[in-house]
């Protein structure tokens, strides 16, 4: 498990730094977020060239972490400028590299329809 933990430092500290083009992942590479899927890493490394602004200028504050023999559960705090968003990730690892990332956070407001009323 050890080894997966490195793995997902190493990923955190590619994005700390801005080098998204050496990030540990497979050619196969996938991300889901709220957004949508990506899949490949060259498509991945494309969307995140053409939106540098989005992607880069982070730190993170590493909440909880849980590591398993090929995947990773991390809870995040990531900070852009005055930007904070709160995100739990899920790594899953495949040939010494990220395979496919699934990631959790909220996006928007909360439709009318779907907020809890006042007790």
């Amino acid at each position: 498990m050890e080894k997966v933990a490195t793995l997902v430092s190493e990923w955190f500290d590619k994005w700390t730094t801005g080098d998204f083009l050496s990030l540990p992942v497979t050619e196969t590479f996938t991300h889901t977020s709220p957004f949508g899927t990506i899949e490949g890493k060259r498509a991945y490394i494309e969307q995140v060239i053409a939106n540098k602004d989005k992607f880069l200028g982070y730190t993170f504050d590493i909440l909880d972490a849980l590591y398993y023999p090929d995947k990773a559960c991390v809870r995040y705090i990531a900070r852009q400028d005055d930007f904070k968003l709160e995100v739990s990730e899920w790594y899953y690892i495949k040939d010494k590299s990220i395979d496919r990332v699934v990631a959790y956070y909220h996006i928007g407001e909360i439709r009318e329809d779907r907020k809890l009323n006042d007790i």
